[in-house]
């Protein structure tokens, strides 16, 4: 009995030790903070996606209050986050566009061959790594979701085809899924783009072994360009590059690509999931 009890004073007297001993830590280390830091902090999302740029949510706050990043940054939050943190600055609210990704490439199960049978850790990273990718084209999507694993907001799945499916009501584009792909095949776009978007990756210049290794590859034939009737395309870069500031979204290059490469942003970001499943 006597040992219980000591066992309990003591462990009581070690807790109560701690405790003053960290009131005293606190208040030796204790560091002012800018109360619009917390305030900023309180407002955002809590994501810590890393869309604004910077390591997370703490790292953002303190950057805006110290004139370092802009009120709109919080992709996460959007425009009520930025009207909030304008509030709180004193300053006038700045537009937020929403944005989302684009995964450049239509190499699925149907259309890209396969190098082999790959046995290796079932990664992007690791197929990169030992073998360029799992598919005749070097520039193909691997399939492996690493980009559906980063994604925090569910806006990512695999579709039946192999091919990694975005839903754009969920995606907010705060590019973490873009770090992650070591084919470089996904960026980030304004959600209101309207024109052609090209939806190959393959700078190939041997055009017999693009139709060989994907059917769904830009051939290189130049009929969008040539056709473009705003000379608005250019792909001298081995894919289609359109000028925003000429693109009139007549369609009409879409319309002649025989491989379907060319999609209209104002059609592919309207739907709810993107082509895929």
């Amino acid at each position: 009995m006597n040992t219980i009890l000591y066992t309990v004073i003591t462990a009581v007297a070690i807790a109560f030790i701690l405790g003053v001993l960290l009131g005293l830590f606190k208040k030796i280390f204790h560091v002012n903070v800018d109360p619009k830091i917390q305030n900023v902090r309180d407002a955002l999302s809590g994501a810590n996606c890393g869309g604004c740029g910077l390591a997370g949510c703490d790292a953002f706050a303190s950057a805006v209050v110290n004139g370092e990043a802009e009120s709109n940054g919080c992709v996460a939050g959007g425009s009520e986050t930025a009207a909030k943190i304008a509030s709180i600055l004193g300053k006038a609210g700045v537009e937020v566009k929403p944005k989302v990704a684009i995964i450049a490439c239509q190499g699925d199960k149907t259309c890209a061959k396969d190098k082999g049978i790959y046995n290796g850790v079932k990664t992007c990273a690791a197929a990169e790594m030992v073998m360029h990718g799992t598919k005749k084209c070097s520039f193909g999507c691997i399939g492996f979701g690493d980009c559906i694993k980063e994604c925090l907001f569910g806006a990512l799945s695999m579709g039946k085809n192999g091919l990694p499916v975005i839903d754009y009501e969920k995606c907010i584009g705060c590019g973490k899924c873009v770090k992650v792909c070591p084919k470089q095949l996904i960026s980030i776009w304004n959600k209101d783009t309207k024109g052609a978007i090209a939806l190959c990756s393959s700078k190939s210049e041997n055009k017999a072994q693009v139709r060989k290794d994907c059917t769904k590859g830009c051939f290189k034939c130049g009929l969008c360009a040539k056709k473009c009737p705003e000379g608005a395309i250019d792909i001298s870069s081995g894919i289609p590059i359109i000028d925003r500031e000429k693109c009139t979204s007549c369609g009409v290059c879409v319309e002649s690509c025989i491989d379907k490469v060319l999609v209209l942003g104002e059609k592919l970001l309207t739907r709810s999931v993107s082509f895929g499943n």
